[in-house]
């Protein structure tokens, strides 16, 4: 009963670490005519929640140390209900600080749930990854997907809807309470392991492929319609396959960490997903209109087998949980940022070049330096106990 529960509250808080921001977009049109803002500042609320994920994942460290993990993933759960409830109120600066606020307990939970999957599952990290990644994934495309339907069949306007994301949070803290109300593990307060990390070669090369990914997968979240529309698709169409590219997602993201993780190394698999990723940009690039369906589902499986294995490489390279909190920490924090830059410049090039051709050219220079970070990182190789 205790597993079932452990796993259960485990599954719904990684549920809950996209919702808050993938469920802007939908809603951003009504909220910028609402709130009175102009298209750089609904822009804006997206932007300040990916940069909120890269500057605030660094204190996770201090506070796992302090509390425990499994309370500062409480902690982050009820932070981010607080944080969307609070977006709904009036005014344009509660709305950037309710979601700077989500942001940032969001960017807390990113970084401490593989530290978490070292924790409670130490056998099980390529099952348990596998399922906190598809969990995140499926709370994206569930929130992209079902926050429209929600507004209209409850009539209660975005803020409403806003609001109504707090529920599946305040779900998860009350399914994960017995593991924060437990004695946190022995050696909570030992050794600080940032050093450790900081000196490591593998940390850095396990950064570059978490930033380069992210990037990549921003991208298209941000500009992939507008290719398909501007390419001479319907709108309907290209929201479809915005859709369907990460549903494919899901079902990746569950079943490569199982496989990736049986192996001493997870090269095969890590160049394999970002071979795949070149190809859906290919795709798009060079025949946008000819089975777009195909290049979406290439697509899908590429970008999702690459933020697995990312993620399933930060919880196996290190030795112990604080290690695992640590690389996180830093391949997040970094990845974020360097990601949050993606959709920015992409957009910068489609202006100046006055087409696609630019930067698509551009996402697979990026995708060529992912090949090559992930080439390193997914090498059989450890970061070194925590210690003297």
């Amino acid at each position: 009963m205790r597993s079932a529960l452990l796993v259960a509250g485990f599954a719904l808080a990684a549920l809950n670490l996209r919702p808050a921001i993938a469920g802007i977009s939908p809603l951003l049109d009504e909220i910028m005519s609402d709130v009175g803002l102009s298209p750089a500042g609904g822009g804006a609320i997206t932007t300040v929640m990916v940069v909120c994920l890269g500057v605030f994942g660094p204190v996770t460290p201090l506070l796992a140390r302090r509390i425990g993990l499994d309370r500062t993933l409480m902690a982050g759960l009820l932070v981010i209900a607080a944080g969307v409830a609070l977006r709904g109120l009036d005014g344009a600066p509660v709305l950037y600080l309710g979601s700077a606020l989500a942001a940032t307990a969001i960017a807390v939970m990113n970084v401490s749930m593989p530290g978490v999957v070292k924790q409670h599952f130490p056998t099980r990290v390529n099952l348990l990854t596998g399922v906190y990644v598809s969990c995140v994934v499926a709370g994206a495309a569930a929130a992209s997907a079902l926050v429209i339907p929600i507004e209209h069949a409850t009539g209660y306007g975005w803020r409403g809807v806003s609001a109504l994301l707090a529920v599946p949070a305040l779900l998860a803290a009350l399914l994960w309470l017995p593991q924060a109300l437990r004695r946190q593990p022995a050696g909570q307060n030992g050794p600080r392991p940032f050093g450790t990390v900081l000196r490591s070669r593998v940390t850095w090369y396990v950064t570059a492929l978490m930033g380069l990914q992210s990037l990549t997968f921003y991208v298209m979240l941000a500009w992939l319609p507008t290719i398909f529309l501007e390419a001479g698709l319907a709108a309907d169409q290209a929201g479809y396959l915005l859709s369907l590219t990460n549903a494919v997602q899901v079902g990746t993201s569950l079943a490569v960490p199982v496989l990736a993780g049986r192996r001493a190394s997870q090269v095969p698999y890590v160049v394999g997903a970002g071979v795949l990723t070149v190809l859906g940009y290919l795709g798009m690039l060079l025949a946008p209109t000819t089975l777009p369906w195909l290049w979406m589902i290439v697509l899908g499986i590429g970008q999702g087998a690459s933020f697995a294995l990312a993620l399933l490489i930060i919880a196996l390279r290190p030795s112990d949980p604080a290690e695992v909190t640590a690389l996180s920490a830093v391949a997040q924090s970094v990845g974020y940022v360097i990601a949050a830059l993606g959709p920015l410049l992409f957009g910068f090039l489609r202006q100046v070049s006055g087409g696609w051709t630019v930067p698509l050219l551009a996402g697979l220079g990026v995708l060529a330096g992912q090949l090559v970070a992930g080439w390193f990182a997914g090498r059989p190789a450890t970061l070194g106990r925590v210690g003297p």
